[in-house]
C-alpha cells in the first residue's frame, strides 16, 4: 500500500521528481565525478528509486549529460540578466568579469563538472544538441559590447569575443580551481574575502587595460553597479 501511494505521488508531480533527481545528480557528479557517482545514491537523495530515475532521465551517462547541459543553461540564463547592452562598454566588461567570478564562487559544483568533463575530453558534451546554440547569443552579446567600445573610443582594439571570454573565465577558473595548492605555495589564504576582492579588482583592471591601452592603475577600483547582488561574502 505504501509503495502504491509513493508511485501515485510521483505520478502526480513527475516534473518535481525529475528536478529533484537532477539536483541530486548534480551534487553526486560534482562530488564523485562520473566514474565514482552511484545511481543508488542519486535516487535515494532525490527520494526516488532507480526505476523512477531511469524513467525520467535514462541511464547514468544520459543523466550526467542532462546535468551538464543544465549547468550551462543556468549560467547562460543568468548572464542574460546582466543588461550589458545598456552600460558603457568598460562598465559592461567589468560587470561581466564580476559576474563570472562571483558565479564561480557561488557554484563550485559547476567548476567540478567542468573538470570532470575536461578529463573525459568533452566526450559527453559532444553528444549535446543544445550547448552550441545556447552559447551563440552570449558570444554575440560580448561582440556587441566590444564593437560599441571601439566605436566610442573606449577600447583601442577589436578582440575576438570568444577569446575575450575564455581569458576572463580562465583568470577566474585557474585561481579558484588551484587555490589550495597556490595558497600553500605563496603562503597566503587565497579564498579569504580580502584576497577574493583583490583578485576581482586585479582581473577587471587587467582586462580593461588590455582593451583600452591604459595602465592597470587607471582601473584600481572599478565601480561595477549591481555586482554586489551576486557577491559572495
Amino acid at each position: 500500500m505504501a509503495k502504491a501511494k509513493r508511485i501515485q505521488r510521483w505520478q502526480r508531480d513527475p516534473e518535481g521528481m525529475r528536478l529533484r533527481i537532477l539536483e541530486a545528480a548534480k551534487q553526486e557528479f560534482a562530488t564523485h565525478g562520473l566514474a565514482g557517482a552511484r545511481v543508488d545514491r542519486i535516487a535515494a537523495n532525490a527520494g526516488a528509486n532507480k526505476r523512477m530515475l531511469y524513467y525520467h532521465v535514462g541511464n547514468k551517462e544520459d543523466l550526467y549529460l542532462e546535468v551538464l547541459e543544465g549547468a550551462y543553461e543556468k549560467i547562460r540564463a543568468e548572464e542574460r540578466t546582466l543588461d550589458l547592452e545598456h552600460l558603457d562598454p568598460p562598465e559592461a566588461i567589468g560587470r561581466l568579469i564580476a559576474f563570472t567570478w562571483n558565479y564561480f564562487l557561488r557554484n563550485p559544483e559547476f567548476l567540478a563538472l567542468l573538470n570532470t568533463e575536461n578529463l573525459a575530453k568533452a566526450k559527453h558534451l559532444k553528444r549535446s544538441t543544445k550547448v552550441k546554440s545556447m552559447h551563440s547569443p552570449f558570444v554575440e552579446m560580448i561582440r556587441t559590447v566590444v564593437t560599441r567600445g571601439v566605436e566610442s573610443g573606449d577600447f583601442r582594439v577589436t578582440v575576438d569575443p570568444v577569446q575575450l571570454y575564455i581569458s576572463i573565465a580562465g583568470l577566474a577558473f585557474f585561481y579558484l580551481s588551484n587555490s589550495a595548492t597556490l595558497s600553500v605555495i605563496f603562503g597566503r589564504d587565497l579564498l579569504k574575502k580580502d584576497a577574493r576582492d583583490e583578485r576581482l579588482e586585479h582581473m577587471i583592471a587587467l582586462v580593461l587595460a588590455a582593451l583600452t591601452g591604459k595602465s592597470t592603475a587607471a582601473f584600481g577600483v572599478m565601480p561595477v553597479r549591481h555586482a554586489a547582488e551576486h557577491r559572495v561574502v
